[in-house]
């Protein structure tokens, strides 16, 4: 299959500085909201703050994604990638809070900033992950034509992406946003999402 990219060579830049203002923007607005969860984190006391981990984004190449930390250190101790549930039991206290209202990717604006990331774009996987689904799929990589994303028509749509047949899935949505994407598109995603946090949907 060959997939086309909906967005000109314009529209790609004027999404790219769009992402860098309004994430510099965020950083600057959001700062208490920063501020108030990284005090929690340290009460807790259950290792760094930010979570970081490395993650393969536009063009295929690998960047470090940033997080609020939500999860037990030994999460996975043995070395073995694993998906996140939703009622997983490695999740902290305020870790499940935080994931609950989203929170926990507030510190990805930096990667936004930085243009390792897009406010809206397939979410980025890892290494590990994307072998796996290549297998069933090959189509995979038109996904590193985009930039990954904080958002995506899949995140509103597919839910919490915690089995290998929603992975699939979010593949087939993330290659017909690519295919369909404009600024108005995003723009529409972005207001969705706004929306259903503010909201308490959960996704």
């Amino acid at each position: 299959m060959v997939v086309t990219d909906g967005m000109n060579a314009f529209e790609r830049a004027i999404k790219r500085v769009f992402d860098f203002v309004c994430s510099f923007l965020g950083l600057l607005f959001l700062s208490p909201v920063f501020l108030i969860v990284y005090i929690m984190l340290r009460i807790q006391n259950e290792g760094s703050v930010i979570f970081c981990q490395e993650r393969i984004g536009y063009k295929g190449k690998p960047f470090n994604i940033y997080k609020f930390r939500t999860m037990r250190v030994d999460s996975e101790h043995d070395g073995e990638p694993l998906l996140a549930t939703k009622g997983d039991e490695r999740l902290t206290k305020i870790g499940r809070i935080l994931r609950e209202h989203h929170l926990d990717e507030l510190p990805q604006l930096f990667n936004v900033f930085k243009g390792d990331m897009s406010f809206v774009g397939p979410r980025p996987e890892r290494q590990y992950f994307i072998d796996k689904i290549r297998k069933e799929n090959p189509d995979y990589d038109y996904i590193f034509l985009m930039r990954p994303g904080l958002t995506s028509m899949a995140t509103i749509h597919n839910g919490y992406t915690d089995t290998m047949e929603k992975m699939l899935i979010r593949l087939e949505m993330d290659l017909d946003y690519l295919k369909n994407r404009s600024l108005w598109l995003d723009a529409k995603l972005i207001f969705t999402t706004v929306f259903y946090i503010v909201n308490g949907k959960k996704f």
